[in-house]
């Protein structure tokens, strides 16, 4: 499956380098193939300067990147990234043909200004469910979770919630084992629980 993390100018590094990590591990020690291929991508697939400072090569931009069986859009300083059309579209686009889709942090303000979610229950940082509430009423913003499992769409509080979140998602893609032997891989105490 092809794990698609979206990101952009401010960023949040662990927002994308924590899911990178957990997918990357996970196809690395599974011993039936390579069941993950994660792979970062960015509007125009130039570098992106990421929170404090760290700048990323994207694998791709929008043009040229394989078709993603999971999307991850991730958190950061994401209220620009609303602003552009061809990232909404693009965020819309994917949701059509996606398997799942996902965020990290602020990347569920992302999805509800794509209209990937509308009526779902989700979550993001902390500091921000406040305005995800004021901003998307219909929404049922849960806090003090780590994930929020909305069928096709899930989403995570901040920065290393989305590590959580995608041992989770290697837990339902591709089974429980692996995701147990990916968190201790990883050194990462996770308990399977949201």
């Amino acid at each position: 499956m092809n794990i698609g993390i979206y990101i952009y100018d401010q960023a949040e590094v662990l927002d994308f380098s924590g899911p990178f990590e957990v997918f990357s591990t996970a196809a690395r020690i599974c011993t039936d193939g390579t069941p993950f291929t994660p792979f970062l991508v960015s509007q125009t697939g130039e570098t992106v300067t990421a929170r404090g400072g760290y700048k990323v090569i994207p694998d791709y931009g929008f043009h040229n990147h394989p078709l993603i069986d999971v999307p991850i859009i991730v958190g950061g300083v994401h209220i620009a990234e609303m602003l552009k059309p061809p990232v909404v579209n693009w965020i819309t686009e994917q949701a059509n043909t996606a398997k799942l889709m996902a965020s990290v942090c602020t990347g569920a303000f992302l999805l509800a200004a794509a209209q990937v979610i509308t009526t779902e229950s989700v979550t993001t940082h902390w500091e921000d469910i406040a305005d995800l509430r004021q901003q998307y009423p219909n929404l049922n913003v849960r806090e003090n979770i780590r994930w929020v499992d909305a069928g096709r769409v899930i989403t995570s509080g901040g920065i290393s919630a989305g590590i959580d979140m995608s041992l989770y998602l290697v837990s339902r893609l591709g089974g429980q084992a692996l995701a147990e032997q990916t968190a201790k891989q990883m050194e990462f105490d996770w308990t399977g629980a949201s």
